[in-house]
């Protein structure tokens, strides 16, 4: 055995490569099949709806595993991670909303928000937002700039536990409102919407569709292979021991702050991301992406799935954004009950969430 095959095996046994190969296949081979090559009228077709539908949800579950790095491995229960997933939307938004260019309802260069409320020029933060590399790169330093310098002076402050995520979710919910306001310059409470293209390719037709679909999974699959990585680690098993005891760690010998600022601002990140391959699919991004709620239902998801699980993560995220799509559309009115039941149920009845329960029937079984 290699150094390469033990590192592959420390990541996943032959099952657990298998598993992912067959997802990797699907979003990659099955998906593009039914979507792009079979006809609609045959039942085999997979119709866009699905595929922004699973294209959404797999950017959610990004966000899902992101959490769970600090939460379920460090301890970091963060009620604010919705502010860097709008934070990586509304970065590419800005790239998205340029490449409309004369198309919009005004026929004018400028995005339409702007030329209604009688705006002559960019304000600096649009300055070169017409440039994809440079809206790709603001998607990354944005939120990991923010949350290295909020966590810096969180961690180093010694701010843990319960007052932790009391803070994170007011900086959430005082950057929600700062982003309502027409004069931020980001389209106040209708945020940005209308996008036409990509790389001066339009984004409606199937083939881009099914492109941000393979792009969303691939870095789906990316992100989890990270994550593994890293908790398999000894860099994962400091974080493990921070999340249990984080004062005999220190009285170890190793500085906590760095290791808890890493992964958070990685975290982030990866939030970041998933915010701008969300907002092409979906099609908008406004403030209320940052909202509380969305905060506190991401926690939700990772409960849900199983946290300090990873694979539980994506599996929370699945399970909640596909009930809620459903319940949303038949049952509009209970979908909040439904959600808030389904935390109370798991916290009470399934503590190690839907993949421990899955675990410890293989086990016994």
């Amino acid at each position: 055995m290699g150094p390469n095959s033990s590192a592959f095996s420390r990541l996943y046994g032959p099952k657990g490569w298998a598993a992912l190969g067959a997802v990797a296949c699907v979003i990659f081979v099955v998906f593009p099949l039914l979507n792009l090559i079979v006809p609609a009228a045959s039942p085999l077709h997979v119709s866009a709806y699905w595929v922004t539908l699973i294209g959404k949800i797999m950017c959610y579950a990004i966000v899902a595993l992101a959490m769970d790095l600090i939460w379920g491995y460090a301890g970091i229960l963060s009620l604010g991670h919705g502010l860097f997933f709008a934070l990586g939307g509304y970065a590419f938004g800005m790239y998205l909303m340029r490449q409309i260019g004369s198309d919009g309802q005004y026929r004018q260069p400028m995005p339409d928000f702007m030329v209604f409320l009688d705006w002559k020029e960019f304000p600096w933060q649009w300055w070169s937002s017409d440039s994809f590399w440079w809206c790709a790169m603001l998607v990354v330093v944005v939120p990991g700039l923010l949350a290295y310098v909020f966590g810096y002076f969180a961690f180093r402050s010694r701010v843990r536990g319960v007052y932790f995520s009391i803070i994170t979710q007011a900086l959430t919910y005082a950057a929600m409102l700062l982003f309502f306001r027409n004069a931020t310059g980001f389209g106040g409470n209708n945020g940005f919407t209308d996008f036409r293209r990509i790389l001066d390719i339009p984004i409606a037709t199937p083939q881009a569709r099914m492109t941000l679909f393979a792009v969303s999974g691939a870095v789906l699959i990316g992100t989890l292979l990270l994550g593994r990585f890293i908790v398999t680690s000894k860099f994962g098993r400091v974080l493990a021991a921070i999340r249990d005891a984080e004062q005999r760690v220190m009285f170890c010998g190793y500085d906590t702050v760095h290791y808890k600022l890493f992964v958070w601002t990685l975290s982030a990140v990866l939030c970041g991301i998933a915010g701008a391959l969300y907002v092409p699919q979906v099609g908008i991004i406004n403030p209320s992406e940052m909202s509380p709620a969305n905060s506190i239902e991401i926690a939700i998801w990772v409960a849900v799935g199983g946290r300090g699980t990873l694979t539980g993560a994506i599996v929370g995220a699945g399970i909640v954004n596909g009930a809620k799509s459903y319940l949303t559309q038949a049952f509009p009115e209970i979908w909040l009950y439904f959600l808030g039941l389904l935390f109370i149920l798991v916290t009470l009845f399934l503590p190690q969430g839907v993949v421990g329960l899955a675990r410890r029937w293989t086990r016994t079984g």
